[in-house]
């Protein structure tokens, strides 16, 4: 499993494309979660790209299951502050090698020079039915808050037959619209950052941090 703090992620060269960021439209099978959110409401945001790609998506899936995104771009301010809290956790609980602990905590939060989210070109979202709740995906997005850690990988072992059904969903659509999975959090999606062109094998990022 290659994780965001592997060398070989920042050795991925990028060569942006210069798209706009644009807000997560109102559109059939998209929905937009406001739980979570800054003070400027600035997570409901992606490149123009990612979001034509969402688009795509929702059309191959089922109908009465649209998606819910969590959370798109964010700041690389915003990155760093919780990267550095999930390292500060990790020595509280003893973890003290400077490399392990990067290790660790680029398992669910990326290091800022390279994360997926600054560059616009992540997603963090889960299933609704047609009524809007939540369909069961076996843990919830940000499972690692929860202490729910050993649910959050996309192929974790332990889920209900529903559960492991609908992350199968998620999983066709958002790849077969380009993008590619983070392995330890099934709700993590992007393309065209550089973790997207080192599990794709593009020659560069197209997104860099926005």
């Amino acid at each position: 499993m290659i994780l965001l703090s592997d060398p070989q992620v920042m050795d991925v060269p990028v060569r942006d494309c210069g798209e706009p960021l644009a807000e997560v439209a109102s559109f059939p099978g998209i929905a937009l979660d406001p739980r979570e959110r800054d003070e400027a409401g600035a997570y409901g945001r992606a490149r123009t790209g990612v979001l034509d790609r969402l688009r795509s998506a929702a059309g191959t899936l089922p109908d009465g299951i649209g998606f819910l995104v969590v959370e798109g771009h964010r700041s690389s301010d915003e990155q760093a502050r919780r990267f550095a809290r999930y390292e500060d956790g990790l020595r509280r609980s003893g973890v003290t090698d400077p490399v392990e602990l990067r290790r660790r905590a680029a398992a669910f939060v990326s290091p800022v020079e390279v994360a997926p989210h600054c560059a616009g070109a992540a997603l963090d979202l889960t299933l609704v039915g047609a009524d809007g709740v939540e369909l069961d995906m076996g843990g919830a997005v940000n499972g690692h808050r929860t202490g729910d850690e050993r649910f959050c990988p996309l192929d974790a072992p332990g889920l209900s037959e529903r559960a492991r059904h609908h992350r199968g969903l998620l999983a066709r659509a958002m790849s077969g619209a380009g993008f590619v999975n983070y392995p330890t959090e099934w709700w993590h999606w992007s393309y065209g950052d550089r973790y997207w062109a080192l599990v794709s094998g593009a020659s560069c990022a197209v997104y860099g941090p926005v």
